[in-house]
């Protein structure tokens, strides 16, 4: 059986075509808005990296100014010191002391030197001296011996008695004979004797008899 043939209508062309481009266009736009998505996010990742590369790598610190150099506070003050001065020892004749023996008739003693200075410092410090005077204080006192010199004469033993003679005078005296007895006296004396002798008599001896009152040397001379 035959069929009418259906003849196409412009409404019908065309429906179908405008929905096909309305698809293909919502298409694009849904991949352009995609890919730009997808580049923002690209940056946003490329700017993250970024910061996370300058965050971990560190930065030198700047070096620090030099600190003005300070000048020091100079002020100045005095010392003192002192030092002892030695003694001197000396010696002087002592002829009223025996020769040989000494005796310190002044004890030494040591005297005083002071020095002054003028001491300069830097903030309290001391840099330098310098000597400003240098006094005795105190002289020394010298030390003083006494050295004996008197030597004694010497005094020589006395003559032995001559050995009595056979004449019987006693060898003691001379000028007159002095016999040998138990006691002699000058005659005319006041003398009891037993044995007299007349003057002048030399004692030259011991005056064993005692004949010279005087000490003058000679006996019976009155």
């Amino acid at each position: 059986m035959n069929r009418p043939r259906r003849t196409a209508k412009l409404s019908d062309l065309i429906r179908p075509r405008t929905i096909g481009f309305a698809v293909g266009a919502v298409i694009v736009l849904a991949f352009g808005t995609a890919a730009i998505a997808g580049n923002s996010g690209r940056t946003e990742l490329a700017q993250d990296v970024s910061a996370v590369g300058e965050f971990s790598t560190p930065t030198a610190a700047p070096a620090p100014a030099p600190a003005p150099k300070k000048t020091p506070t100079e002020t100045f003050t005095t010392a003192v010191a002192t030092e002892a001065v030695p003694y001197a020892q000396t010696a002087v004749d002592d002829p009223n002391r025996d020769a040989g023996t000494s005796v310190i008739t002044q004890v030494g003693a040591n005297g005083v030197r002071t020095k002054t200075f003028r001491v300069t410092l830097h903030d309290g410090k001391e840099v330098s001296r310098e000597q400003v005077s240098d006094i005795v204080t105190t002289p020394a006192v010298d030390e003083v011996t006494a050295v004996g010199s008197y030597v004694a004469p010497v005094v020589e033993a006395p003559a032995p008695a001559p050995a009595p003679v056979d004449n019987g005078c006693d060898p003691n005296y001379s000028g007159q004979c002095v016999p040998i007895a138990s006691d002699v006296d000058c005659a005319g004396g006041s003398g009891n004797g037993p044995a007299y002798t007349g003057g002048p008599v030399y004692v030259v001896g011991t005056d064993v008899y005692q004949l010279d009152r005087d000490g003058d040397g000679v006996a019976c001379d009155a």
